[in-house]
């Protein structure tokens, strides 16, 4: 049976978001920093792409931190399939040994990137109304977004 993917990216406040993945088995929920990892955000919407042009199985890893904790969001393409798998470290050191899987969702490529892409969507029409750029620190991934968003027309 198909799961379907909820993912939520909330406005930032302070250099800080609330990010939420769930579906009908799992849900993980936490907050993400805008530091040190300052490219975790345009790098997901270029690793989206990537998945969404298709053609290349693969593994994709991102990084990204909430501070002290660090977390991988990890990618895997298998034909039309993709694994998102999330793990926690305690400490910014990621010992492998230390990590925890605290979410994982397998469903096809267009329904991962569709979830992805909706709330992206909220993220971007939002961004002057939530002043994204002062509230995340960084500017909005604008050409990582219309990248993303072309592969999914």
């Amino acid at each position: 049976m198909a799961r379907t993917l909820e993912v939520s990216f909330n406005s930032p406040q302070c250099g800080w978001m609330s990010v939420g993945f769930r579906d009908d088995v799992n849900e993980f929920h936490t907050t993400t920093a805008h530091a040190p990892h300052a490219e975790a955000l345009p790098e997901l919407m270029s690793i989206l792409t990537g998945l969404a042009t298709g053609g290349t199985d693969g593994e994709y890893l991102l990084k990204w931190n909430r501070d002290p904790e660090e977390f991988d969001l990890r990618f895997v393409r298998a034909g039309d399939a993709v694994t998102i798998e999330i793990y926690q470290y305690p400490t910014e050191t990621r010992d492998a040994s230390e990590r925890k899987l605290v979410f994982r969702h397998q469903g096809n490529v267009a329904e991962v990137c569709a979830a992805f892409a909706f709330t992206f969507d909220q993220l971007f029409e939002a961004r002057e109304t939530d002043e994204f750029e002062f509230n995340w620190r960084q500017p909005f991934p604008l050409d990582e977004y219309e990248k993303f968003k072309k592969r999914m027309i």
